[in-house]
C-alpha cells in the first residue's frame, strides 16, 4: 500500500503530467497534491461536484456498478478523474498536457496506482 503523497509523486512521473491530486469528494477537500498549471484546490472542489452528479445520475437511471474513470478533454489538456474502489469517497485527479501524454498509458498507470492507495 502507498501513502497519499507516494501516489501523487508517482502520478507526476506519468508522461505529460502537469498536476495531480487525491481528493475526498464527500467534502471537496484536497488531501494531497503535486504539480502546477491548475489551481488544484479549486479543481478538487469542482470535480467533487462532477463525481457526485454522475453518481446521482447513475442512481436515478438505476445503473449498477461504479465509475471506472471520468475523462475530460480540453483543447490542450486531458483530465482524468478516477474514484477509488478501496477508499470510498476518494478520487484521483490527474491533469495531462495533451501533446506530451499517452492517454491509454496514463489511464492504466492511474488505475494501477489507485489500487495501491492507502488512506491515512
Amino acid at each position: 500500500m502507498s501513502s497519499l503523497d507516494e501516489v501523487t509523486k508517482s502520478l507526476m512521473e506519468i508522461d505529460g503530467a502537469l498536476g495531480c491530486a487525491i481528493v475526498d469528494y464527500t467534502t471537496g477537500m484536497l488531501l494531497s497534491s503535486a504539480g502546477s498549471g491548475v489551481d488544484l484546490e479549486l479543481a478538487a472542489a469542482g470535480n467533487s461536484e462532477v463525481v457526485k452528479a454522475k453518481l446521482k445520475t447513475m442512481k436515478t437511471l438505476n445503473i449498477n456498478g461504479g465509475i471506472e474513470d471520468i475523462l475530460i478533454t480540453l483543447s490542450e489538456q486531458l483530465h482524468i478523474i478516477r474514484p477509488s474502489v478501496s477508499n470510498d469517497g476518494l478520487f484521483i485527479y490527474l491533469v495531462l498536457d495533451k501533446k506530451n501524454s499517452n492517454l491509454a498509458l496514463a489511464r492504466r498507470k492511474t488505475a494501477d496506482l489507485e489500487k495501491t492507495l492507502q488512506r491515512i
